[in-house]
């Protein structure tokens, strides 16, 4: 009884918990929320106390006194540390809902073990949820995407996230074929990372990684055989002063050049366990690019190169997923073969 009345004072919704953003969906609303998952802490007499969540904990990002850490809970898609990633969870609930239990869906990587499944439910529960719903990051990115995926027909879904870039290929409202492989945004900073210190003697940090995968990142070198420049700045590794330096996007796409052929080639393995008319139908419709990876410049030409199908890029590439994890709320009934809820429930 007192669950029931607290539902109907709370507002039902879904999570995007990723490894880079966390988006909420409030069921009626949309998306409401859209904050990075990081998490500032320091520890007193061995405990975790949170100073910061979402932007504010970002921005500490590799400038924390030794007093505090600042850190990503989510890693791979996946929860790393269980106790932060809760806080993390309860205060964005909590900024979003102020009364009542509300019922929460929450995506997963296709590739998340049980025992993954259950740590995420079991923070979500823990958070104030009064029921955790689970499903598949490919499927909602699928639905986000407005991809048929209930005909009798093949979809393929390419979504690339922060920690894991995932592909599958759906028919009639499932999977029949999926791939989670550990590659996405973070690898390709930290790949843009490592070329810097390589070639330049260069080091920088995550954000400024990030900001030139941003501005002039691509995945093929530019016909000029050098395309944009921008500036950077960093610490010199031979004599430990602060430096400043020119990086061209033919030199990003050098650097990114790794993480893209992993991309690649999860598509092409994919192509190649897909069964024959479905194929058929993937070559009618071509396939479909969704997350922040997405955005990646050029990215949709290196794939067509490899692959030789059509491929586009979603309209709202970087909310795919919640948008999708969000419709799949708004029409339970209809997707209810694809939410998980456990036994927990």
């Amino acid at each position: 009884m007192l669950s029931a009345i607290s539902g109907v004072f709370s507002s039902d919704m879904a999570i995007d918990l990723g490894t880079a953003n966390t988006l909420i969906y409030v069921k009626g609303k949309g998306i409401v929320l859209n904050e990075p998952s990081v998490v500032a802490y320091h520890v007193r007499d061995g405990k975790k106390q949170v100073l910061e969540v979402g932007e504010d904990a970002k921005l500490m990002l590799g400038r924390t006194p030794g007093s505090i850490e600042a850190i990503r809970p989510m890693r791979d898609g996946v929860i790393a540390d269980f106790d932060v990633a809760e806080a993390m969870i309860k205060h964005f609930i909590r900024k979003v809902n102020k009364r009542g239990k509300p019922k929460i869906i929450v995506c997963v990587p296709y590739g998340a073990t049980p025992v993954e499944k259950k740590a995420i439910r079991e923070s979500v529960l823990a958070a104030g949820a009064r029921k955790a719903g689970l499903i598949a990051e490919p499927i909602a990115a699928a639905i986000g995407a407005g991809l048929p995926i209930t005909d009798p027909t093949g979809s393929m879904i390419v979504d690339i996230g922060g920690g894991t870039t995932e592909v599958a290929v759906l028919s009639l409202g499932d999977i029949v074929y999926a791939r989670s492989v550990r590659v996405g945004g973070d690898r390709m900073d930290e790949a843009i990372i490592s070329y810097l210190r390589r070639q330049h003697n260069l080091l920088v940090g995550e954000a400024t990684a990030e900001r030139i995968k941003t501005t002039i990142g691509s995945a093929r070198v530019p016909a000029d055989g050098r395309g944009q420049a921008m500036e950077i700045r960093g610490r010199d590794l031979l004599n430990g002063v602060p430096k400043e330096t020119e990086i061209t996007q033919a030199q990003v796409a050098e650097a990114l050049a790794e993480p893209v052929q992993q991309i690649c080639e999860a598509v092409m393995t994919a192509l190649e366990a897909t069964p024959p008319d479905l194929a058929a139908d993937i070559v009618d419709r071509g396939v479909m690019l969704t997350g922040g990876g997405a955005l990646l410049g050029d990215l949709d030409l290196a794939l067509r190169e490899q692959t030789g199908l059509a491929i586009s890029v979603a309209d709202d590439a970087l909310n795919c997923v919640a948008l999708g994890t969000g419709k799949s709320l708004e029409f339970e009934r209809r997707l209810q073969h694809v939410i998980d809820y456990g036994t927990s429930n």
